[in-house]
């Protein structure tokens, strides 16, 4: 939205010399091609429509006054003026106005004011007075008629005179009446005399000359959309309406709104829908104009229509899907029309002239229609042409046959009739050196590029429902094939679509160009382009280097650790050993952190270890103590655990008997265990420390804390040990060790 010093309210001056209040709104000034020259434009804050389009005439006056007011007269009886929020935006355009004429932005009127007695002579001239007498209407006088007309254009004073004169003597209807005559005789003189005629009339900006007649209107789009009508008849009848479209923009805003506002109660959207999809070339061109007229009038107005006719229709008809077939479809080598459908698409779905309102939010809404019911007939050219699935291609071929018959054959053989059903494969995908599907097709290059325009749009814009339709379509993966193109500018196109993705520093679009290896087309077309410096060498290096420059971490480290092998031989730039910089430098940033995060985890591990240690209880008698390190397992797992047990006790014993600690009383066992010094060589013991509780009086277990009396195994194999009743033997033929037995409690 405009800030507020270009806000301003639009004033016209009424018969009655009061000023009217037309609307609120923010002006801009601009070149307007229609009219040929800068001009002022407000557009309403409420819907965007146009308020003001008016052309900085050089030889107006304009008067500033009170430091935010502008007022200026269009024609006789019509004066505007422009009252500024702030005085700041006053200046800006004064200063534009005085620009465009020459003039100093200190004066405060920018051409001398016609003489005060002069204007006043002519307010007071009655409205029946003839200073015009007008030649008598029959063929021999259309050319005097014509040339009476066009002469009174560059004064003021008798333009409206001449005004007065048509509309007293019913002038117009008589010259219909020569239309029709010089119709019936195919008088071609005749008719261009009248054409000039009829277009000098309008000039006159004269509304009662010609007034927006709705029965009429009603029975021209009824032959419009008729099937019955012939192709002659159909293609002036749409000429006329660009014509008329096109004359409108000559008139006054209001008058201008309401014409646009009959055309589309009247039916316009549904006859261009119709008459947009029909062969003939020259019709389809003038509805194509008429359509764009309307979408720069008012952009919500057809994105209201299209989201109705959704409800009733299929997707194959809606108006915006007939758009893009046309966009699709052009017969044009240089596709002239797909560029122009391709600017007024991306107006429709521009959200910077949405609507937001307290019920609804036209851009969620819109956004939400087109991406479920257009955007995949406008992928779907790209799809095809970067599918290696028959059956994906067959499925595009089968739906949207009639769009590609056109770009699937050579320029030079391009035919307006209606295409055959049939279409050859090699037409429409081409092969590289490395066998990868890619158009080689000049043509359908072309349009594939202006198709990425739009999606790399939708990708600035679009947010939310670009990224939801690029990752489950795996859209950037099909658009980087096109990197392989023979035509340096498609491959740019797509660069420049993974350049705006990344661009956006969205984690979620990083994840996905990191696992699904989506650099890796990107850096074969670097190598492949080879010492060549050119615009692809400058867009690849551009491209890691903002990547380096804004420090993407995830990205940086996917390609250093993929990629920085078949990179870190490319010196003349140093984008890529600063990329391996950073990531070592992250890399040692995180061990560090690393490291210190382990650092605290082991201090506090000890801790804890050593507080349990020595608060730990004793078990009841008869029990084994179990040190916490290992987990019990479940007790339906005791047999096996056992008899495993007694195998592998059993063997040791065989081995160092010696290593066994004594056995005490009954149950009074607890180890631990730890790393011995085997490990080293590659073995994987353990020593066990058996501490053994003195016992009581009477028997009984008491609280101990680490005694002198345990018995350490000695380096070498060791195992656990666990006092089972039939190992008394075993304890007797010990006794003989030279190790001190401990004292046992009595």
């Amino acid at each position: 939205m405009s800030d507020t010093r270009r806000r301003v309210k639009v004033y016209t001056l009424n018969e009655d010399r009061q000023w009217d209040d037309r609307g609120t709104g923010h002006v801009s000034s601009t070149y307007v091609e229609e009219l040929k020259g800068m001009s002022l434009l407000v557009r309403a804050e409420s819907d965007g429509s146009l308020l003001l389009e008016s052309k900085i005439n050089p030889n107006t006056a304009y008067q500033k006054q009170q430091d935010t007011l502008i007022v200026w007269s269009e024609a006789e009886n019509y004066d505007l003026a422009l009252s500024f929020q702030e005085k700041a935006g006053c200046d800006e355009i004064w200063e534009k106005i005085c620009q465009v004429q020459g003039k100093d932005p200190s004066v405060e009127v920018t051409q001398d004011l016609i003489d005060e007695s002069e204007e006043e002579r002519f307010e007071e001239m009655p409205e029946t007075s003839h200073l015009i007498d007008l030649p008598t209407c029959e063929l021999n006088k259309l050319e005097e008629i014509a040339d009476l007309v066009t002469s009174v254009l560059s004064s003021p004073i008798r333009r409206e005179k001449l005004a007065l004169a048509l509309e007293n003597e019913g002038y117009i209807k008589k010259l219909l009446q020569l239309f029709q005559a010089c119709e019936n005789l195919e008088n071609t003189e005749g008719l261009h005399h009248l054409y000039e005629i009829i277009r000098g009339i309008l000039f006159l900006n004269k509304a009662t000359l010609f007034e927006e007649d709705e029965k009429f209107l009603s029975e021209v789009f009824a032959q419009l959309t008729d099937e019955a009508t012939d192709d002659d008849k159909r293609r002036e009848l749409v000429n006329f309406f660009k014509e008329f479209c096109a004359f409108s923009q000559t008139l006054q805003p209001q008058n201008r709104d309401a014409f646009f506002k009959t055309l589309a109660k009247l039916g316009i959207l549904p006859a261009l829908e119709i008459v947009m999809g029909m062969d003939d070339l020259q019709v389809r061109s003038a509805a194509t104009d008429i359509f764009s007229y309307l979408v720069e009038f008012s952009p919500s107005m057809v994105r209201e229509f299209v989201m109705q006719e959704a409800q009733q229709s299929d997707d194959d008809i809606l108006l915006i899907n007939v758009v893009i077939e046309q966009m699709i479809c052009d017969t044009d080598p240089e596709l002239g029309g797909a560029v122009q459908l391709m600017g007024l698409l991306r107006t429709l779905i521009d959200p910077e002239n949405m609507l937001a309102t307290t019920n609804k939010t036209e851009k969620s809404e819109f956004l939400n229609f087109f991406y479920n019911h257009c955007m995949h007939v406008l992928t779907a050219p790209l799809l095809t042409n970067t599918s290696e699935d028959k059956c994906e291609k067959d499925f595009f071929l089968k739906h949207y046959r009639y769009s590609w018959s056109f770009i699937c054959t050579p320029s030079h053989s391009h035919s307006h009739s209606t295409p055959s059903s049939s279409i050859s494969q090699d037409n429409i995908v081409g092969s590289n050196k490395n066998n990868t599907i890619c158009p080689d097709n000049y043509q359908t290059a072309q349009l594939l590029a202006l198709i990425l325009e739009l999606l790399t749009f939708c990708v600035e814009h679009h947010t939310y429902h670009i990224k939801n339709y690029i990752m489950n379509k795996d859209l950037l993966r099909r658009v980087l094939v096109l990197m392989n193109s023979k035509h340096t500018f498609l491959a740019l196109c797509a660069l420049r679509f993974m350049r705006r993705i990344i661009g956006l520093k969205d984690e979620f679009y990083n994840r996905y160009i990191t696992k699904g290896n989506l650099f890796e087309p990107v850096i074969n077309a670097l190598l492949d382009n080879g010492t060549r410096y050119n615009l692809l060498n400058s867009a690849v290096i551009e491209l890691f280097e903002f990547i380096r420059v804004e420090d993407i971490k995830s990205l940086t480290a996917h390609i250093v650790e993929n990629f920085y092998k078949a990179l870190e031989s490319i010196e003349y730039v140093q984008t890529f050993k600063g990329l391996k910089t950073k990531y070592e430098q992250e890399k040692d940033r995180q061990n560090q952190k690393l490291n210190s995060n382990r650092f605290r985890r082991d201090a506090k591990a000890l801790e804890e270890d050593e507080e349990m240690w020595f608060n730990e209880d004793e078990e009841e008698e008869g029990k084994a103590v179990v040190a916490p390190v290992e987990k019990p397992k479940p007790e339906d797992d005791f047999p096996d655990n056992y008899e495993k047990f007694m195998e592998t006790k059993k063997a040791k014993e065989s081995e160092d008997k010696e290593n066994l600690p004594k056995r005490t009383s009954p149950g009074g066992f607890k180890f631990t265990f730890s790393h011995s010094a085997s490990a080293a060589n590659g073995t994987n013991s353990k020593s066990v420390v058996a501490q053994i509780p003195p016992a009581t009086s009477n028997g009984s277990s008491s609280k101990t804390t680490n005694l002198p009396t345990s018995v350490t195994a000695t380096k070498g194999s060791l195992v656990g040990l666990v006092d089972y009743p039939d190992d008394e033997e075993e304890d007797e033929e010990e006794e003989s060790s030279p190790r001190k037995r401990p004292r046992l409690g009595s």
